[in-house]
């Protein structure tokens, strides 16, 4: 049986107090949100969404590779 690899990836994490513990947001990666009690369990709480949002991601990109017809590309826009 082949061993999967696996990639590490390092993110900065914005721990923001919230009078009950933190709120987590990875400006990075839009639309994640967590909280944790304490510092230590906001950064598992963030470990944890930060996997479950890339191994989405990662599967959104297998299933559309495998699409017919499907065509991806990088495109340029100037703001």
């Amino acid at each position: 049986m082949a061993r999967k690899t696996e990639k590490i990836y390092k993110y900065d994490v914005v721990f923001d107090p919230n009078g009950e513990g933190y709120t987590v947001t990875i400006p990075k990666l839009p639309g994640l949100i967590t909280e944790g009690k304490n510092i230590k369990e906001a950064r598992e709480m963030a470990k944890d969404a930060v996997r479950v949002y890339l191994e989405a991601i990662l599967k959104e990109e297998l299933f559309a590779k495998k699409s017919a017809g499907v065509k991806r590309e990088k495109i340029k826009v100037s703001v």
